[in-house]
């Protein structure tokens, strides 16, 4: 699977990443727009039916991102020189510590909008600061997660990029261009084609 991503074009993961979420809304409004105006009415049981289309979406795009992620951390290890080490183990906790709350919070508030389930008064008051003390940890350790993810991504890059121990100052454009995606994909993953290629990236012949 790791292979698959690294082999990818830049033009098939924008595509995979950008072009499916949003042909994927398109079709959820066209549905709903076509339902609304041949039935007059848009019942609760038929917009509870559409709250699973946009989880379903982000689970999806997530799915691609992340797994692009982890293919570059975990892929590209062969390509680290012997005297660099890099701590993979402690990626691994981080990586999948995001996945495990976006995706338990996107199954809840999916079950949570398809139930009938009704609040009363008491039970409304005390379940927003239940909620809060819980996964308001839980979201800054995912936030954490997150970027330190991208952070061993960029890392893991570079250093085989150059081959040498590197430090933030030298992955930091590399960062930001993981970071945004929409757009570092175009710079980044045609220089990973030619590392999985066995060719040299051009920045890297003059160092």
């Amino acid at each position: 699977m790791a292979n698959l991503f690294l082999r990818a074009k830049h033009w098939q993961l924008f595509s995979m990443l950008i072009g499916l979420p949003i042909l994927g809304y398109m079709i959820m409004f066209a549905l709903l727009f076509s339902y609304a105006t041949t039935t007059n009415d848009l019942d609760d049981t038929t917009l509870k039916s559409f709250t699973v289309i946009i989880p379903a979406i982000v689970i999806l795009v997530m799915s691609i991102l992340f797994g692009w992620f982890w293919s570059i951390a975990i892929g590209l290890q062969s390509k680290i020189p012997a005297t660099v080490k890099m701590k993979v183990n402690k990626f691994k906790v981080f990586f999948f510590i995001p996945i495990v709350y976006i995706f338990s919070v996107l199954v809840f508030m999916t079950l949570f909008g398809l139930s009938d389930f009704e609040l009363n008064s008491d039970f409304n008051s005390v379940l927003p600061v239940g909620l809060l003390a819980i996964m308001l940890p839980l979201h800054f350790l995912s936030m954490f997660g997150i970027f330190y993810s991208l952070y061993f991504v960029a890392k893991t890059y570079k250093t085989a990029e150059l081959q040498r121990e590197v430090s933030f100052s030298d992955f930091a454009g590399e960062f930001f261009m993981i970071w945004f995606y929409f757009v570092g994909i175009w710079i980044i993953q045609p220089k990973i084609n030619e590392m999985v290629e066995g060719t040299t990236p051009m920045e890297a012949q003059y160092i």
